[in-house]
Parts: C-alpha cells; sequence; structure tokens
C-alpha cells in the first residue's frame, strides 16, 4: 500500500507535466480535482454513504479543499511551467518539515531536539537546490521553486486542519474535501484561462484524467487507509519515496535530466525526514532508550524493536 500511494502521488508531477502541454496551470489543476471528486462522489455512493447536511461541515471542507487542493495545486501546476517535475517533487517533500513547526506553534507538539536537526537538514536541502543567486535575485525559476515551498506550507496547514473532519468516513470527507476546491478553481480557471479556448492533444486530456483517477481519487482512498492502519508517523515515509518516483519518470519518459544540486538537496531533505521519523536513529542508537524518549516518535513498539 505504501508504495502504490508513492507511485499514485508521485506519478501526479508527471501527469501535470505533460497536461501542461494542452492546458493552462489552473486548467489542469480544476480538471484533476473535479473529476477527482465525481469519482469519489460515485464511490462514496455505491458505498451507501449520505453527504453531511450541516453548513458548518461543508465549510470546514471548503477551507479543507482550499489548503489541501486548490492552493497548492495550482501553485505545484504553475511551478512546472517553469521548473522540472522531480525538482517540484524534491521541494514538495519538505512538506513534513512544515508540518513539524506548525504543530509546535499551534498544536503543542514539542520540537524535539531531534525534530530540530531534521527542520535544519530539510532546509539545508532546500538552500542546496535553490542556490545563493536566489539570495541575490530573484528570476522566474526562482520564484516557481518558491511556489512548490508555500504549496507544501499549504499542505502543512490541511494537515492541521484536517482534525476538524476525523468524524467524517474517509470518503465522503475526500470528495467533500475536493468538492470544495473545485468550486474554487473552475471559476478561476475558466477566468483567467478560458479552457474551452485549448485545443489539447490525446496525450494532455489522458494526463488530466490519469491525475484525476489515480493521482488523486485513488491516492486518497489508499491515503486514508494506509493512515488508519499505520498512523501519521509511519505514513511520512511515503515522502521519501515521492521525489524518486517523480525523478525516475521525469528522466525516463521526459528527458528531464538530474543536476548534482538537486541529488544533494534531495539527500538532505531524505536526511531531515529520517531525523523527524527517528527510527533509523533508534536503530542507531542515538535516542534515549526510555519509555517517554521512545514514546515521542509515535511509532509502534514491534517498530522500535524490530
Amino acid at each position: 500500500m505504501l508504495l502504490g500511494l508513492a507511485l499514485a502521488f508521485g506519478s501526479a508531477f508527471f501527469f501535470i507535466k505533460i497536461g501542461l502541454a494542452g492546458f493552462g496551470p489552473l486548467t489542469v489543476s480544476a480538471g484533476r480535482v473535479a473529476i477527482a471528486a465525481l469519482a469519489l462522489a460515485a464511490y462514496a455512493a455505491l458505498r451507501g454513504r449520505r453527504p453531511p447536511t450541516q453548513p458548518k461541515v461543508w465549510l470546514a471542507l471548503l477551507v479543507m479543499g482550499a489548503l489541501n487542493n486548490a492552493l497548492p495545486f495550482a501553485l505545484i501546476c504553475w511551478s512546472q511551467t517553469r521548473i522540472d517535475s522531480g525538482l517540484a517533487a524534491i521541494l514538495n517533500a519538505t512538506t513534513p518539515i512544515f508540518s513539524v513547526l506548525l504543530a509546535h506553534l499551534v498544536a503543542d507538539e514539542r520540537l524535539t531536539p531531534r525534530r530540530l536537526l531534521g527542520v535544519a537538514l530539510g532546509f539545508a536541502g532546500v538552500a542546496a537546490m535553490i542556490g545563493p543567486a536566489a539570495l541575490r535575485r530573484f528570476d522566474p525559476t526562482d520564484l516557481a521553486e518558491l511556489a512548490v515551498l508555500a504549496a507544501a506550507c499549504s499542505y502543512a496547514c490541511a494537515g492541521l486542519w484536517g482534525r476538524r473532519l476525523r468524524h467524517l468516513p474517509t470518503d465522503i470527507a475526500a470528495a467533500g474535501m475536493l468538492a470544495g476546491s473545485s468550486l474554487l478553481l473552475l471559476p478561476a480557471a475558466a477566468l483567467l484561462e478560458r479552457p474551452w479556448r485549448a485545443v489539447p492533444g490525446i496525450d494532455s486530456l489522458a494526463a488530466v484524467a490519469a491525475l484525476a483517477l489515480v493521482g488523486t481519487a485513488v491516492a486518497y482512498l489508499l491515503y486514508f487507509r494506509l493512515l488508519a492502519r499505520v498512523g501519521p508517523v509511519n505514513l511520512l515515509l511515503v515522502t521519501f519515496l515521492l521525489p524518486v518516483v517523480a525523478l525516475a519518470l521525469g528522466a525516463i519518459f521526459l528527458g528531464e535530466g538530474v543536476q548534482p544540486a538537486e541529488l544533494v538537496g534531495f539527500a538532505l531533505i531524505l536526511a531531515g525526514l529520517a531525523a523527524i521519523d527517528g527510527r533509523l536513529f533508534a536503530r542507531a542508537g542515538l535516542r534515549a532508550t526510555s519509555p517517554q524518549a521512545a514514546g515521542t516518535s509515535g511509532s509502534p513498539p514491534d517498530c522500535r524493536r524490530s
């Protein structure tokens, strides 16, 4: 399931790149969420689910759709008109780093020295990829990289907001969230890009459909199912795999090169995520072995002993 989720989410960057050959970034994002929302709504209906009726629940779903879909999808799609899909996926891997910082500031989750080390390594990785030139001048590439970082921060905010939706069935929560993001993205795409004037090829149409069904609908079903089985800490492992999938697909099918700075930055981000996750440190004997210290990682006891 973890590998399947990595392939589903990681392939999204690949499908976005192909979809952008025929559509604008807002149109790709709007098509992605609208088709996925319809697919998940049909799936929920087949399972006998009923949509919520309380206005406050729909407001929470609308905010979740903005934070988890509309804003980050649009930013990532726009960035991929200027940077490679592999680099976008690497920068997107900073999401857990933002999550740790926001949880410390908002949710009273303590920022331990190990997690602080992870944050430092992660931002060092981002700095290595953006390069020192970003400190001296801004160009479209730099802005595209910052857009992906803003998307990652939005995903982290969505993770905190999503706690308000824990009482909903996962298929209803996912379908409602995507419906909310559709309400935001469809008018924006219509006003700013006028997609009916586009003349896309069959590749772009197929890519948007695959992005919606595989990279969004199927991905969210796997995500919520895996979340229920292994918990949020173990689910961070999928972030380790997303950039690898996107880099491989971009290099094999799109002819994108992998620069040394990207590999160095990716390695630093992985090291930061490993520090945040904690289990590699535990196996290396670098973490306290008391029950209180061991419990900070959130991993099940069998994982700590293995």
